[in-house]
């Protein structure tokens, strides 16, 4: 099968993996793409590449023998597939896209999805409607998570990343200030933790489609299990570059965290706490990946807290 992976989905792997495993990957994808394919069965039909696509997988849109629509996903290791495999299982369609029979359990990386409008996002809808929607969504998803999961916790995910934010600040000491106050939220909210449920991980408004099924379902997941505040905080964050060019931006921004944390019954201060270290986090990440521009609307909306 001859194709170009979309441009968008090689930048992004090559950022966020280094461009030397990017590139082995990349190497590999025709032969993973022929695999998966040929692991679907001869009555699976391929019709062409989601483009522009997600970046961290590619994404072929396809049709089963019955006609049905369906999405073949085929990701690296380093995005852990077989967690977000393990969460749309558990979920089985309740707020997210559904996982499919799949054909060969040993296709490793593949997953078989239902087809959602991947062009339209809650992105599409104007701030305050798309706030709405993507909260109507997210708590759909925060279940109990099923007997001897797989998931790691919001502790160990963001003590790893701690490591990642203290090099940062080494490095540039005027984020030391910065780094210092959401580490100590870190410290003092993951002591306090309320509960643990399945997270989304990852969720925000580009991560919520129009379906036929139903009207908005989220995709990716990055799942792990702790509490609703931290997947709320990255929500809050939303358009964060129209949220810096606009002159109420700071004001915008608290009100965010008193909104959703009213309207989704989540503690305001938890919220708020998360939201500084998810925003620090991603901020010092994006520096250090060379994304200079993001890095540094991210510690802007931080500093904003």
């Amino acid at each position: 099968m001859g194709f170009e992976p979309p441009q968008r989905l090689v930048r992004a792997l090559g950022e966020m993996y280094g461009d030397g495993a990017a590139a082995e990957w990349l190497d590999r994808l025709p032969t993973l793409t022929e695999r998966a394919i040929d692991a679907a069965g001869p009555d699976l039909t391929v019709e062409r590449v989601a483009a522009p696509g997600g970046r961290s997988a590619l994404v072929l849109l396809v049709r089963q023998a019955d006609g049905t629509q369906a999405a073949l996903k085929i990701a690296p290791p380093l995005a852990e597939p077989e967690q977000e495999r393990a969460a749309l299982a558990h979920w089985n369609g309740w707020g997210a896209v559904k996982l499919l029979d799949t054909p060969d359990p040993d296709a490793s990386g593949v997953l078989l999805l239902e087809r959602l409008h991947h062009e339209v996002s809650l992105r599409s809808l104007p701030e305050a409607k798309a706030l709405l929607e993507a909260a109507g969504t997210v708590r759909r998803l925060w279940v109990e998570p099923p007997a001897g999961h797989p998931f790691e916790t919001v502790a160990e995910r963001t003590g790893r990343q701690s490591e990642g934010m203290r090099a940062a600040a080494a490095a540039d000491p005027e984020l030391a200030p910065l780094v210092d106050a959401a580490l100590a939220a870190r410290t003092e909210l993951v002591e306090g933790s309320p509960e643990l449920l399945l997270l989304h991980g990852n969720f925000r408004q580009s991560k919520v489609l129009s379906g036929e099924r139903a009207p908005w379902l989220t995709v990716g997941p990055e799942p792990l299990v702790g509490e609703r505040a931290y997947d709320l905080a990255r929500l809050v964050r939303d358009r964060v570059e129209d949220l810096i060019a606009s002159p109420g931006g700071p004001v915008t921004a608290r009100r965010r965290v008193k909104r959703l944390a009213e309207s989704l019954e989540v503690e305001q201060a938890r919220l708020h706490g998360w939201t500084l270290f998810r925003a620090v986090e991603s901020g010092t990440r994006a520096l250090a990946e060379g994304r200079r521009q993001m890095g540094e609307v991210n510690l802007e909306f931080a500093g904003w807290l």
